[in-house]
């Protein structure tokens, strides 16, 4: 990922080990890394000078480079818990287990990540904090 703040990848891989998509946080296909943003805060308050509205996280990029193989029952791997908005398409997609490497302390936590493992464990996504395999 181009993102100075933070370097998400994710990879979708199936029950034989087999890896089916891979993603990073970034801009849509198309929308140049050089004319959109990449900050946090903007100077003014405004939000359309952030990041934010812009960038496609790693999950999804990761479900939707998958040359049309389907994500059910598969297992994603990603660096960070993921979001809310991730979550939910994680559910839809059909994936089985997330494997993630980092999670934001969910006392100190942004609401979003709450909600994410409310989702992820309401639809029964196993969720595992744990070492990437080799």
């Amino acid at each position: 990922s181009k993102d100075p703040n933070r370097q998400v990848g994710a990879c979708l891989v199936s029950q034989n080990g087999v890896i089916l998509g891979i993603g990073y946080n970034g801009f849509p296909r198309g929308c140049s890394d050089d004319k959109l943003p990449w900050a946090k805060k903007s100077r003014n308050g405004d939000p359309l000078e952030t990041k934010y509205p812009y960038v496609c996280h790693a999950e999804v990029n990761a479900i939707l480079n998958t040359n049309h193989a389907s994500a059910a029952g598969q297992k994603l791997y990603v660096t960070m818990f993921p979001c809310n908005e991730c979550a939910k398409i994680i559910i839809q997609s059909g994936v089985s287990e997330v494997i993630y490497f980092v999670e934001k302390r969910l006392e100190n936590s942004d609401k979003s990540y709450v909600a994410s493992h409310k989702l992820l464990s309401m639809a029964g996504v196993k969720g595992v904090l744990g070492i990437f395999p080799l």
